[in-house]
Protein backbone atom coordinates (compact mmCIF):
# COMPACT_ATOMS: atom_id res chain seq x y z
CA UNK A 1 0.00 0.00 0.00
CA UNK A 2 3.06 2.27 0.03
CA UNK A 3 6.26 2.56 -2.36
CA UNK A 4 8.59 2.07 0.97
CA UNK A 5 10.06 -0.72 -1.35
CA UNK A 6 12.12 1.91 -2.74
CA UNK A 7 15.87 2.00 -1.57
CA UNK A 8 16.80 5.63 0.71
CA UNK A 9 20.66 5.82 0.06
CA UNK A 10 21.52 8.33 1.97
CA UNK A 11 19.71 6.51 5.13
CA UNK A 12 21.44 3.85 4.48
CA UNK A 13 24.49 5.48 5.00
CA UNK A 14 24.06 6.89 7.99
CA UNK A 15 22.48 4.00 9.92
CA UNK A 16 26.01 2.51 8.77
CA UNK A 17 27.21 4.38 11.48
CA UNK A 18 24.44 5.00 13.58
CA UNK A 19 23.64 0.93 13.93
CA UNK A 20 27.52 0.15 14.27
CA UNK A 21 27.53 1.94 17.40
CA UNK A 22 24.50 0.11 18.71
CA UNK A 23 24.41 -1.34 22.45
CA UNK A 24 20.86 -2.02 22.64
CA UNK A 25 20.43 -5.68 22.21
CA UNK A 26 19.11 -7.85 25.06
CA UNK A 27 22.30 -8.90 26.73
CA UNK A 28 23.86 -12.41 26.64
CA UNK A 29 25.04 -14.87 24.03
CA UNK A 30 21.24 -16.22 21.79
CA UNK A 31 21.12 -19.83 21.33
CA UNK A 32 23.15 -20.44 24.78
CA UNK A 33 21.48 -22.52 27.93
CA UNK A 34 20.32 -20.85 30.60
CA UNK A 35 23.04 -19.66 32.49
CA UNK A 36 21.74 -20.40 35.91
CA UNK A 37 21.48 -24.17 35.38
CA UNK A 38 24.17 -26.14 36.80
CA UNK A 39 26.30 -28.74 35.48
CA UNK A 40 24.57 -32.31 36.38
CA UNK A 41 25.67 -33.81 39.52
CA UNK A 42 26.18 -30.21 40.76
CA UNK A 43 24.12 -27.57 42.78
CA UNK A 44 22.56 -24.87 40.64
CA UNK A 45 23.26 -21.47 41.53
CA UNK A 46 20.78 -19.05 43.31
CA UNK A 47 18.64 -17.22 40.54
CA UNK A 48 19.88 -13.54 40.12
CA UNK A 49 17.30 -10.94 39.91
CA UNK A 50 17.66 -10.40 36.38
CA UNK A 51 17.85 -13.19 34.22
CA UNK A 52 20.20 -13.48 31.12
CA UNK A 53 18.55 -13.42 27.48
CA UNK A 54 19.00 -16.96 25.79
CA UNK A 55 17.12 -18.25 23.22
CA UNK A 56 15.33 -21.26 24.10
CA UNK A 57 16.17 -24.84 22.29
CA UNK A 58 15.60 -25.97 19.32
CA UNK A 59 16.30 -28.38 16.32
CA UNK A 60 18.75 -27.54 13.14
CA UNK A 61 16.13 -26.82 10.61
CA UNK A 62 16.28 -25.12 7.26
CA UNK A 63 14.27 -21.74 7.18
CA UNK A 64 12.98 -20.42 4.55
CA UNK A 65 12.69 -16.46 5.05
CA UNK A 66 10.16 -14.39 2.31
CA UNK A 67 10.46 -11.57 1.57
CA UNK A 68 9.21 -8.91 0.59
CA UNK A 69 5.46 -8.14 2.05
CA UNK A 70 7.52 -4.58 2.68
CA UNK A 71 10.73 -3.09 1.63
CA UNK A 72 13.67 -5.48 0.66
CA UNK A 73 12.99 -6.27 -3.15
CA UNK A 74 15.84 -3.88 -5.01
CA UNK A 75 18.73 -5.60 -6.29
CA UNK A 76 20.78 -3.05 -4.29
CA UNK A 77 19.41 -4.43 -1.49
CA UNK A 78 19.70 -8.67 -1.80
CA UNK A 79 23.32 -9.25 -1.77
CA UNK A 80 23.11 -7.78 1.83
CA UNK A 81 19.85 -9.96 2.83
CA UNK A 82 21.74 -12.77 0.76
CA UNK A 83 24.81 -12.19 3.49
CA UNK A 84 22.79 -11.56 6.14
CA UNK A 85 21.03 -15.03 5.37
CA UNK A 86 23.94 -17.54 4.95
CA UNK A 87 25.51 -16.04 8.58
CA UNK A 88 22.20 -17.67 9.87
CA UNK A 89 24.04 -21.03 9.75
CA UNK A 90 27.22 -19.62 11.27
CA UNK A 91 25.33 -18.72 13.87
CA UNK A 92 23.77 -21.91 14.40
CA UNK A 93 25.04 -24.64 12.97
CA UNK A 94 23.32 -27.28 11.46
CA UNK A 95 20.72 -24.90 10.34
CA UNK A 96 20.63 -22.25 7.31
CA UNK A 97 18.22 -20.03 6.19
CA UNK A 98 17.41 -19.69 2.40
CA UNK A 99 16.21 -15.57 1.09
CA UNK A 100 13.10 -15.69 -1.19
CA UNK A 101 12.54 -12.84 -2.51
CA UNK A 102 9.07 -12.19 -4.25
CA UNK A 103 7.96 -8.27 -5.74
CA UNK A 104 5.79 -6.51 -3.16
CA UNK A 105 3.07 -6.37 -5.86
CA UNK A 106 3.02 -10.28 -6.01
CA UNK A 107 3.68 -10.56 -2.45
CA UNK A 108 0.65 -11.31 -0.87
CA UNK A 109 -0.79 -13.04 -3.66
CA UNK A 110 2.22 -15.21 -3.57
CA UNK A 111 2.22 -15.98 0.69
CA UNK A 112 -1.52 -16.92 -0.04
CA UNK A 113 -0.62 -19.94 -2.18
CA UNK A 114 2.13 -21.15 -0.21
CA UNK A 115 1.32 -20.30 3.46
CA UNK A 116 -1.18 -23.55 3.60
CA UNK A 117 0.61 -26.17 1.89
CA UNK A 118 4.38 -24.95 1.92
CA UNK A 119 4.26 -22.56 4.29
CA UNK A 120 7.53 -20.24 5.13
CA UNK A 121 9.00 -19.68 8.52
CA UNK A 122 9.71 -16.26 9.17
CA UNK A 123 8.32 -13.14 6.77
CA UNK A 124 9.59 -10.04 6.56
CA UNK A 125 10.53 -6.99 6.48
CA UNK A 126 6.52 -6.73 6.74
CA UNK A 127 4.23 -4.03 8.02
CA UNK A 128 1.11 -3.36 9.71
CA UNK A 129 -1.02 -3.67 5.89
CA UNK A 130 1.31 -6.84 5.12
CA UNK A 131 0.30 -8.85 8.24
CA UNK A 132 -3.42 -7.51 8.47
CA UNK A 133 -3.64 -9.49 5.03
CA UNK A 134 -2.94 -12.66 6.75
CA UNK A 135 -4.52 -12.15 9.98
CA UNK A 136 -4.85 -15.57 12.21
CA UNK A 137 -1.74 -16.83 10.14
CA UNK A 138 1.14 -15.50 12.53
CA UNK A 139 2.80 -17.00 15.41
CA UNK A 140 2.06 -15.65 18.61
CA UNK A 141 5.34 -14.71 20.21
CA UNK A 142 4.63 -14.32 24.00
CA UNK A 143 5.66 -17.45 25.04
CA UNK A 144 8.99 -17.41 23.29
CA UNK A 145 9.63 -13.51 24.33
CA UNK A 146 8.84 -14.88 28.13
CA UNK A 147 10.66 -17.92 27.77
CA UNK A 148 13.75 -16.15 26.36
CA UNK A 149 13.90 -12.93 28.61
CA UNK A 150 13.43 -10.49 25.51
CA UNK A 151 13.64 -7.24 27.16
CA UNK A 152 10.53 -5.33 25.49
CA UNK A 153 11.30 -2.46 27.62
CA UNK A 154 14.03 -1.24 24.82
CA UNK A 155 10.93 -0.05 22.76
CA UNK A 156 8.63 2.61 22.88
CA UNK A 157 5.18 0.76 24.33
CA UNK A 158 3.37 2.24 21.42
CA UNK A 159 5.44 0.71 18.67
CA UNK A 160 5.17 -2.62 20.17
CA UNK A 161 1.18 -2.29 20.50
CA UNK A 162 1.23 -1.86 16.83
CA UNK A 163 1.96 -5.29 16.21
CA UNK A 164 -0.39 -6.92 18.09
CA UNK A 165 -3.55 -8.58 16.77
CA UNK A 166 -6.37 -9.04 18.96
CA UNK A 167 -3.51 -9.30 21.81
CA UNK A 168 -1.42 -11.50 20.17
CA UNK A 169 1.65 -10.50 19.88
CA UNK A 170 2.59 -11.10 16.12
CA UNK A 171 5.76 -8.96 16.03
CA UNK A 172 8.69 -7.01 17.35
CA UNK A 173 9.54 -3.47 16.27
CA UNK A 174 11.98 -3.59 13.91
CA UNK A 175 12.28 -0.23 11.88
CA UNK A 176 9.91 2.78 12.16
CA UNK A 177 8.98 5.45 9.11
CA UNK A 178 6.94 8.43 10.90
CA UNK A 179 4.96 11.16 9.04
CA UNK A 180 5.83 15.17 8.93
CA UNK A 181 5.03 18.18 6.73
CA UNK A 182 7.69 18.45 4.10
CA UNK A 183 8.15 22.18 2.67
CA UNK A 184 9.86 24.10 0.07
CA UNK A 185 11.67 26.98 1.85
CA UNK A 186 12.24 29.04 -1.31
CA UNK A 187 7.99 29.50 -1.61
CA UNK A 188 7.53 30.42 1.73
CA UNK A 189 10.41 33.67 1.47
CA UNK A 190 9.45 34.52 -1.98
CA UNK A 191 6.29 35.90 -0.49
CA UNK A 192 7.70 36.66 2.96
CA UNK A 193 5.47 33.67 4.12
CA UNK A 194 6.14 32.46 7.75
CA UNK A 195 7.47 28.72 8.06
CA UNK A 196 5.38 25.88 9.50
CA UNK A 197 5.74 25.39 13.02
CA UNK A 198 8.86 22.51 13.54
CA UNK A 199 6.97 22.16 17.39
CA UNK A 200 4.25 19.47 17.49
CA UNK A 201 1.37 22.23 19.01
CA UNK A 202 2.97 25.48 18.31
CA UNK A 203 1.25 28.00 17.06
CA UNK A 204 1.43 29.66 13.52
CA UNK A 205 2.31 33.28 12.57
CA UNK A 206 -0.12 34.71 9.49
CA UNK A 207 1.17 37.50 7.46
CA UNK A 208 -0.98 40.09 9.52
CA UNK A 209 1.73 39.02 12.98
CA UNK A 210 -1.12 36.83 14.66
CA UNK A 211 -0.62 33.90 16.17
CA UNK A 212 -3.40 31.05 15.51
CA UNK A 213 -3.31 27.28 15.89
CA UNK A 214 -1.45 25.18 13.60
CA UNK A 215 -4.57 23.28 12.43
CA UNK A 216 -5.93 22.12 9.12
CA UNK A 217 -8.08 25.58 8.42
CA UNK A 218 -4.76 27.19 8.70
CA UNK A 219 -3.20 25.36 6.52
CA UNK A 220 -5.48 25.47 3.39
CA UNK A 221 -5.19 29.71 3.68
CA UNK A 222 -1.48 28.94 3.84
CA UNK A 223 -1.97 26.60 0.94
CA UNK A 224 -3.91 29.08 -1.18
CA UNK A 225 -1.41 31.69 -1.07
CA UNK A 226 1.43 29.10 -1.64
CA UNK A 227 -0.93 28.19 -5.13
CA UNK A 228 0.18 30.48 -7.82
CA UNK A 229 -1.05 30.30 -11.55
CA UNK A 230 0.59 31.20 -14.62
CA UNK A 231 0.54 35.10 -14.00
CA UNK A 232 1.29 35.15 -10.92
CA UNK A 233 -2.15 35.38 -9.09
CA UNK A 234 -2.26 33.49 -5.82
CA UNK A 235 -5.69 31.30 -5.21
CA UNK A 236 -7.09 33.91 -3.11
CA UNK A 237 -7.20 36.62 -6.00
CA UNK A 238 -10.11 36.72 -7.88
CA UNK A 239 -8.30 36.62 -11.08
CA UNK A 240 -6.75 33.25 -10.14
CA UNK A 241 -6.59 30.96 -13.39
CA UNK A 242 -7.09 27.85 -12.21
CA UNK A 243 -6.98 26.25 -15.48
CA UNK A 244 -3.13 26.77 -15.65
CA UNK A 245 -1.50 26.41 -12.10
CA UNK A 246 2.24 25.99 -11.83
CA UNK A 247 2.76 25.86 -8.06
CA UNK A 248 0.23 24.28 -5.84
CA UNK A 249 0.18 24.88 -1.73
CA UNK A 250 -0.02 21.40 -0.38
CA UNK A 251 -0.16 17.95 -1.24
CA UNK A 252 -1.71 15.14 0.88
CA UNK A 253 -0.68 11.59 1.17
CA UNK A 254 -3.10 10.21 -1.37
CA UNK A 255 -1.70 5.86 -1.99
CA UNK A 256 -4.79 5.36 0.27
CA UNK A 257 -8.03 6.94 1.82
CA UNK A 258 -7.64 5.33 4.88
CA UNK A 259 -3.96 7.01 5.09
CA UNK A 260 -5.27 10.03 3.85
CA UNK A 261 -7.93 9.44 6.69
CA UNK A 262 -5.45 9.20 9.43
CA UNK A 263 -3.67 12.64 9.13
CA UNK A 264 -6.71 14.28 10.73
CA UNK A 265 -6.85 11.49 13.14
CA UNK A 266 -6.49 7.63 14.20
CA UNK A 267 -9.62 5.30 13.62
CA UNK A 268 -10.57 2.42 11.87
CA UNK A 269 -13.32 1.57 9.13
CA UNK A 270 -14.18 -1.90 11.88
CA UNK A 271 -16.96 -1.55 14.12
CA UNK A 272 -16.94 -2.60 17.51
CA UNK A 273 -18.68 -5.48 16.98
CA UNK A 274 -15.82 -6.44 13.87
CA UNK A 275 -18.40 -6.03 11.27
CA UNK A 276 -19.57 -3.08 11.13
CA UNK A 277 -18.38 -0.36 8.63
CA UNK A 278 -18.17 2.62 10.15
CA UNK A 279 -16.60 5.55 8.58
CA UNK A 280 -14.22 7.91 11.20
CA UNK A 281 -14.96 11.62 11.53
CA UNK A 282 -11.87 12.48 11.11
CA UNK A 283 -11.26 10.81 7.90
CA UNK A 284 -14.85 12.08 6.76
CA UNK A 285 -13.47 14.99 7.04
CA UNK A 286 -10.51 14.50 5.70
CA UNK A 287 -11.93 13.38 2.75
CA UNK A 288 -13.68 16.45 2.02
CA UNK A 289 -10.85 18.49 2.60
CA UNK A 290 -9.14 16.83 0.02
CA UNK A 291 -11.54 16.90 -2.46
CA UNK A 292 -12.26 20.96 -2.13
CA UNK A 293 -8.90 21.75 -1.95
CA UNK A 294 -8.93 20.21 -5.29
CA UNK A 295 -12.20 21.16 -6.92
CA UNK A 296 -13.24 23.99 -4.90
CA UNK A 297 -9.76 26.02 -3.35
CA UNK A 298 -7.49 24.45 -6.21
CA UNK A 299 -4.62 24.17 -3.89
CA UNK A 300 -4.30 19.90 -4.06
CA UNK A 301 -3.65 18.56 -7.40
CA UNK A 302 -5.99 16.89 -9.45
CA UNK A 303 -5.16 12.97 -10.83
CA UNK A 304 -4.01 14.45 -13.82
CA UNK A 305 -2.23 16.90 -12.72
CA UNK A 306 -0.55 14.55 -10.28
CA UNK A 307 0.44 12.21 -12.68
CA UNK A 308 1.55 14.77 -15.39
CA UNK A 309 5.76 14.13 -15.70
CA UNK A 310 6.13 17.95 -15.69
CA UNK A 311 4.16 18.76 -12.51
CA UNK A 312 3.31 15.90 -10.22
CA UNK A 313 5.10 12.78 -11.59
CA UNK A 314 2.89 10.53 -10.35
CA UNK A 315 4.65 9.34 -7.87
CA UNK A 316 5.26 11.71 -4.36
CA UNK A 317 4.25 15.18 -5.98
CA UNK A 318 6.10 17.29 -3.80
CA UNK A 319 9.61 15.84 -5.77
CA UNK A 320 8.48 17.38 -9.03
CA UNK A 321 9.50 21.05 -7.27
CA UNK A 322 5.74 22.38 -8.22
CA UNK A 323 4.23 21.58 -4.64
CA UNK A 324 4.68 23.86 -1.24
CA UNK A 325 3.61 21.62 1.36
CA UNK A 326 3.29 17.97 1.44
CA UNK A 327 2.30 15.50 4.21
CA UNK A 328 4.24 12.10 4.04
CA UNK A 329 6.82 9.72 5.74
CA UNK A 330 10.30 9.45 6.26
CA UNK A 331 10.75 6.94 3.33
CA UNK A 332 10.34 9.73 1.08
CA UNK A 333 13.51 10.92 1.32
CA UNK A 334 14.66 9.53 -1.63
CA UNK A 335 12.79 11.99 -3.53
CA UNK A 336 14.52 15.05 -2.34
CA UNK A 337 18.07 14.09 -1.57
CA UNK A 338 21.35 13.61 -3.85
CA UNK A 339 22.40 15.02 -7.01
CA UNK A 340 19.15 14.21 -8.86
CA UNK A 341 16.63 15.99 -6.22
CA UNK A 342 14.67 18.65 -7.72
CA UNK A 343 13.60 19.91 -4.42
CA UNK A 344 16.88 20.95 -2.64
CA UNK A 345 15.71 23.36 -0.44
CA UNK A 346 13.43 21.71 1.65
CA UNK A 347 12.74 21.19 5.62
CA UNK A 348 10.34 19.58 7.57
CA UNK A 349 7.50 20.65 9.89
CA UNK A 350 4.34 19.42 12.69
CA UNK A 351 1.77 18.16 10.97
CA UNK A 352 -1.19 20.29 11.85
CA UNK A 353 -3.97 19.05 14.51
CA UNK A 354 -8.08 18.36 13.51
CA UNK A 355 -10.04 19.48 16.55
CA UNK A 356 -7.00 20.02 18.49
CA UNK A 357 -5.16 16.66 18.27
CA UNK A 358 -2.32 16.57 15.56
CA UNK A 359 -1.56 12.90 14.72
CA UNK A 360 1.38 11.23 12.46
CA UNK A 361 0.50 8.22 10.35
CA UNK A 362 3.38 5.74 10.94
CA UNK A 363 4.90 2.96 8.79
CA UNK A 364 6.75 0.18 10.71
CA UNK A 365 7.97 -3.44 9.52
CA UNK A 366 8.85 -6.14 11.83
CA UNK A 367 10.20 -9.90 10.83
CA UNK A 368 7.09 -12.51 11.75
CA UNK A 369 7.05 -15.98 12.10
CA UNK A 370 4.21 -18.14 10.01
CA UNK A 371 1.95 -19.76 12.19
CA UNK A 372 1.96 -23.32 10.85
CA UNK A 373 5.69 -23.40 10.05
CA UNK A 374 7.16 -26.88 10.09
CA UNK A 375 10.07 -25.01 12.38
CA UNK A 376 8.48 -22.37 15.06
CA UNK A 377 11.28 -23.12 17.63
CA UNK A 378 13.68 -22.83 14.79
CA UNK A 379 12.04 -19.83 13.24
CA UNK A 380 11.99 -17.60 16.21
CA UNK A 381 15.77 -18.11 16.88
CA UNK A 382 15.92 -16.62 12.88
CA UNK A 383 13.42 -14.41 13.95
CA UNK A 384 15.74 -12.90 16.66
CA UNK A 385 18.93 -13.19 14.77
CA UNK A 386 17.54 -10.62 11.94
CA UNK A 387 16.41 -8.32 14.32
CA UNK A 388 19.46 -8.12 16.66
CA UNK A 389 22.64 -9.70 15.22
CA UNK A 390 21.28 -8.53 11.92
CA UNK A 391 20.13 -5.04 12.48
CA UNK A 392 23.58 -3.16 11.82
CA UNK A 393 23.21 -4.70 8.12
CA UNK A 394 19.58 -4.49 7.43
CA UNK A 395 19.12 -1.54 9.19
CA UNK A 396 21.38 0.50 6.75
CA UNK A 397 19.53 -1.35 3.52
CA UNK A 398 15.82 -0.82 4.72
CA UNK A 399 16.05 2.85 5.62
CA UNK A 400 13.92 3.09 8.97
CA UNK A 401 14.48 4.87 12.10
CA UNK A 402 15.37 2.06 14.42
CA UNK A 403 12.76 1.06 16.84
CA UNK A 404 15.10 0.52 19.35
CA UNK A 405 14.62 3.96 21.49
CA UNK A 406 18.72 4.07 22.42
CA UNK A 407 19.77 4.13 18.59
CA UNK A 408 17.21 6.58 17.76
CA UNK A 409 19.30 9.87 18.95
CA UNK A 410 22.50 8.24 17.01
CA UNK A 411 20.35 7.49 14.15
CA UNK A 412 19.27 11.24 14.06
CA UNK A 413 22.73 12.53 14.32
CA UNK A 414 23.90 10.57 11.97
CA UNK A 415 21.53 12.12 9.58
CA UNK A 416 22.34 15.69 10.45
CA UNK A 417 25.78 14.79 9.84
CA UNK A 418 25.40 13.34 6.46
CA UNK A 419 25.66 14.88 2.97
CA UNK A 420 22.99 15.17 0.89
CA UNK A 421 20.61 16.74 2.73
CA UNK A 422 19.94 20.66 3.04
CA UNK A 423 21.38 22.54 5.60
CA UNK A 424 19.81 22.78 8.95
CA UNK A 425 17.07 19.93 8.29
CA UNK A 426 15.09 19.72 11.81
CA UNK A 427 15.50 16.05 12.17
CA UNK A 428 13.74 16.73 15.97
CA UNK A 429 10.55 16.84 14.16
CA UNK A 430 10.67 13.14 12.94
CA UNK A 431 11.76 11.84 16.16
CA UNK A 432 9.05 14.03 18.02
CA UNK A 433 6.50 12.42 15.31
CA UNK A 434 6.69 8.95 16.70
CA UNK A 435 4.88 10.16 20.19
CA UNK A 436 1.85 11.40 17.71
CA UNK A 437 1.60 7.94 15.68
CA UNK A 438 -1.93 6.83 14.95
CA UNK A 439 -3.09 4.45 16.97
CA UNK A 440 -5.08 2.51 15.91
CA UNK A 441 -3.04 1.99 12.55
CA UNK A 442 -4.71 2.97 9.43
CA UNK A 443 -2.92 -0.35 8.19
CA UNK A 444 -4.56 -2.15 10.66
CA UNK A 445 -7.10 -5.50 10.37
CA UNK A 446 -10.20 -5.06 8.51
CA UNK A 447 -12.27 -7.75 6.76
CA UNK A 448 -12.19 -8.34 3.35
CA UNK A 449 -8.52 -7.07 3.47
CA UNK A 450 -7.43 -6.25 -0.04
CA UNK A 451 -10.94 -6.41 -1.79
CA UNK A 452 -11.68 -3.63 0.64
CA UNK A 453 -8.46 -1.70 -0.55
CA UNK A 454 -9.39 -1.74 -4.21
CA UNK A 455 -12.82 -0.28 -2.86
CA UNK A 456 -11.10 2.50 -1.55
CA UNK A 457 -8.96 2.90 -4.67
CA UNK A 458 -11.87 3.05 -6.93
CA UNK A 459 -12.95 5.78 -4.60
CA UNK A 460 -10.43 7.75 -4.79
CA UNK A 461 -9.39 7.85 -8.30
CA UNK A 462 -13.29 9.30 -8.69
CA UNK A 463 -12.90 11.95 -6.25
CA UNK A 464 -9.37 12.87 -7.70
CA UNK A 465 -10.81 13.28 -11.43
CA UNK A 466 -14.75 13.75 -10.76
CA UNK A 467 -16.04 17.26 -9.73
CA UNK A 468 -19.12 17.89 -8.94
CA UNK A 469 -20.11 15.22 -6.46
CA UNK A 470 -21.88 15.35 -3.35
CA UNK A 471 -18.66 14.01 -0.81
CA UNK A 472 -21.46 13.38 1.97
CA UNK A 473 -23.24 10.84 -0.75
CA UNK A 474 -20.10 9.43 -1.82
CA UNK A 475 -18.47 8.76 1.32
CA UNK A 476 -22.18 6.99 2.24
CA UNK A 477 -22.02 5.65 -1.17
CA UNK A 478 -18.59 4.24 -0.14
CA UNK A 479 -19.30 2.85 3.45
CA UNK A 480 -22.17 0.75 1.87
CA UNK A 481 -20.45 -0.88 -0.95
CA UNK A 482 -17.51 -1.78 1.48
CA UNK A 483 -20.78 -3.12 3.18
CA UNK A 484 -21.78 -5.11 0.70
CA UNK A 485 -18.71 -6.86 0.21
CA UNK A 486 -17.95 -7.65 4.11
CA UNK A 487 -21.47 -9.00 4.26
CA UNK A 488 -21.17 -11.07 0.68
CA UNK A 489 -20.15 -14.89 1.92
Amino acid sequence: MNRRHRLLPILATVLLVASACSTSSPSGAPGTTNPTAGAPGTTAPEPTAVQTFAIPSFSPAALRWYCCLGTGEDPTQKPTEDKVAAGFATKHPGSSMKLEVVTYDDAVATLSTQIGPNPPDIAGPVGISGLASFKGQWLDLAPYLQDSNYDMSIYDPKTVEFFKQDGVQVGVPFDLYPSMLWYKKEFFSEIDLAEPPHEWGAKYTMPDGSQVDWNYDTLRQVAMLLTVDKNGKDATDPAFDPAHIVQFGFEPQRDDLRQTGAYFGAGSLVGDDGKTVVIPEPWKAAWKFMYDGIWKDHFIMTESQFNDAKIGGGDQAFFGGHVAMANNFLWTSYGVTGDEAVVKDWNLAAIPSYNGTATSPLNADTFSIIKNSKNPDAAFAGMVYLHQDSAEELLPIYGGIPAVTSDQDAFFQGLANAAGYPAGVDWKVAKDAIQFADFPNFEAYMPKYNETINILQKYRSRWTTTPGLNMDQEIEKLRAEIQAKWDAS
